[in-house]
């Protein structure tokens, strides 16, 4: 099966927002996670299926997803849409003008929705960018400003905390590094043992802790290595191994670059 996974961070920016033409393949769409609101306004009609349920959207119908969301679904067809995305910090601002409380400001994921100032706006950037900026950065930044404050009236929504990975599953994928630490562990794996996708997982895990899943196995594979290397029960090679380390010499940069001066007692002790 074909898949198409939508990267708006490679398009060209206007203003405070970015804008783009974005054409996907029947197959598996998904949208990852990303830390900007985006809108995605359908340009052809399109069916498919997503979560189970079937969907039809004819041209100008367009999703609202709020910065932090990722989306999935299965195209029929061939399609195509207009993107843009843009940082909360453009609501905020816009909010702030109005006299309102821009830290209590955000979007709403909305599906399907009919808007035709939005869509306006949207072609206006997006032929403004084809033409080569003929208006110059003010023409730009004014669109911007004019769909912030129609967001800001029409489909702003009080701004709660982005979820991370619920207590349970967090704690499972948590117990399941410390099992595991000795072995490969890949995105694919630890998803499966939370529940969820990969791109998910990336997302949620990092609200979570505050750390990559990779950071995140590197740092308890280098307290592991450092609990044995005090004990000085083993070999350094095997240290590492038992660690999780490709090699030594793996664990030794690991070492400096999670302990820094710290670990210099540590090598001391492995020799």
């Amino acid at each position: 099966m074909l898949s198409s996974t939508v990267t708006p961070a490679a398009m060209p920016r206007a203003g405070g927002l970015q804008v783009g033409l974005f054409p996907t393949r029947s197959g598996v769409v998904t949208f990852d996670a990303v830390p900007d609101h985006r809108i995605r306004i359908q340009t052809t009609a399109s069916s498919g299926i997503c979560e189970g349920k079937r969907f039809s959207y004819v041209p100008g119908e367009l999703d609202l997803l709020p910065a932090g969301s990722a989306a999935q679904w299965e195209e029929d067809g061939d399609s195509a849409s207009v993107i843009l995305r843009f940082p909360p910090s453009l609501l905020q601002r816009t909010a702030e003008d109005l006299g309102l409380d821009s830290a209590r400001v955000g979007l709403a994921p909305r599906h399907q929705l009919r808007d035709p100032q939005i869509e306006h706006i949207a072609w206006a950037l997006h032929a403004d960018r084809e033409a080569g900026h003929p208006g110059g950065p003010i023409y730009a930044e004014s669109l911007g400003l004019a769909l912030a404050a129609h967001l800001v009236a029409r489909h702003r929504t009080p701004q709660t905390s982005l979820r991370g990975l619920s207590k349970a599953q967090l704690q499972r994928v948590t117990d399941y590094v410390e099992a595991h630490l000795d072995q490969d562990l890949t995105m694919a794996c630890l998803a499966a043992v939370a529940g969820i996708s990969a791109s998910h997982l990336k997302t949620l895990f990092k609200r979570s802790t505050g750390l990559p899943v990779h950071a995140y196995v590197v740092r308890r594979r280098v307290e592991r290595a450092r609990t044995l290397l005090l004990r000085r029960e083993l070999p350094t090679s095997q240290i590492a191994l038992e660690a999780g380390f490709a090699h030594q010499s793996h664990m030794v940069r690991c070492l400096r670059r999670v302990l820094g001066s710290a670990a210099l007692p540590l090598m001391r002790r492995s020799h």
